[in-house]
C-alpha cells in the first residue's frame, strides 16, 4: 500500500481530526476498503486512538474492513423482489462466481451483497452492480450483465 497516498488525503484535509469519516471515505474511495496499514498511519499521523478510527469504521456499514471487488453487486431482498424471484437470482450469482453474500472472488472483481431494498419495486427483481441498475432481472440476464463487467 502506498502511503503517499494516505499522507494526500490527510493534507486535502489539513489533518483536522473532525475530518476523519471524510478522510476515511476517502482512503476507502481510493482502495475499495480500509487497509490496516493506512488505518495505523492514520493514528500515527493524527495522533488519535486506533480504536476511535476503528469504532467509526466498524459503526458505518458503507466502511468495509476487508478488501471488496471492483463491481460491488447488490442483490435487492425486498417484498416486491423476493415475490418476482431476487432470492432465485442471488443463489444463481453464489454459483455463477463461486462465492457466498458477503464475499469477494479471489481476483477481487466482484463482491456480493443482499439488501432489504433498493427503491425500485416496480422493477423488481432488481440488481445493482456499481452505479448501474438492473431491473426485470432473472437468471441468464444477470449473467450477461456479470460477463459485461469481466470485458
Amino acid at each position: 500500500m502506498n502511503l503517499a497516498i494516505v499522507d494526500e488525503i490527510l493534507d486535502r484535509y489539513k489533518r483536522k481530526k473532525s475530518a476523519l469519516i471524510a478522510m476515511l471515505q476517502d482512503i476507502q474511495t481510493e482502495y475499495n476498503y480500509l487497509p490496516k496499514e493506512g488505518l495505523l498511519h492514520m493514528r500515527e499521523s493524527l495522533n488519535i486512538p486506533l480504536t476511535q478510527i476503528y469504532g467509526i469504521a466498524s459503526f458505518y456499514k458503507s466502511f468495509s474492513l476487508k478488501p471488496r471487488g471492483r463491481h460491488i453487486i447488490n442483490v435487492c431482498l425486498g417484498t416486491a423482489c423476493h415475490v418476482r424471484g431476487g432470492q432465485k437470482i442471488l443463489e444463481s450469482l453464489e454459483r455463477y462466481l463461486g462465492i457466498k453474500v458477503g464475499q469477494t472472488t479471489s481476483d477481487l472483481n466482484f463482491t456480493l451483497e443482499a439488501v432489504r431494498c433498493l427503491g425500485c419495486c416496480g422493477l423488481a427483481p432488481v440488481v445493482t452492480i456499481g452505479d448501474d441498475l438492473y431491473g426485470k432481472m432473472n437468471q441468464v440476464k444477470i449473467q450477461k450483465a456479470i460477463e459485461k463487467c469481466k470485458g
